[in-house]
């Protein structure tokens, strides 16, 4: 139930993100974010927020483990919707975070996935992909590069 240890304190975050999640031409834009993240229930939850100055937004993530099922939930809310998102739920095998879950994007049903990989002490990477086929194909549409940021 530990598996978020790792994100708590707080991170420089490159952000690489497509312009139109589902539109596999779109460009990509590269901007900053600033996150910080705290431990919970003895590892049993973590929260972070990030900031993305130049953008004007923050976001911010609940995370939840559910030890009868081994499973996370992970929740998210956007300061430009104040809306909170459906979860996805997932687990770590491997040192690899693999999150699904049910959404819909600008009125079109997809399958979210979250993927948490290439951690260590100081860095990790985080990926958002959507499917609109019920996960025959994948768009990646959000990367993250989490640098930890010294105090």
């Amino acid at each position: 139930m530990n598996d978020f240890d790792f994100l708590t304190g707080s991170w420089d975050v490159a952000n690489h993100r497509r312009t139109a999640f589902l539109d596999p031409g779109s460009r990509w834009e590269d901007f900053p974010g600033v996150s910080t993240a705290s431990r919970h229930f003895d590892g049993g939850a973590n929260f972070d927020e990030i900031a993305f100055p130049t953008k004007g937004t923050a976001g911010l993530t609940l995370r939840l483990y559910d030890p009868a099922r081994d499973l996370w939930s992970l929740y998210w809310s956007s300061s430009s919707t104040g809306l909170l998102f459906p979860p996805v739920t997932g687990r770590f095998t491997g040192g690899t975070g693999v999150f699904h879950g049910e959404d819909t994007h600008e009125g079109t049903p997809v399958t979210a996935r979250f993927l948490w990989s290439d951690i260590t002490k100081d860095s990790a990477r985080w990926e958002q992909a959507f499917s609109a086929d019920g996960g025959e194909t994948w768009l990646t549409n959000w990367v993250m590069e989490l640098t930890r940021r010294r105090a």
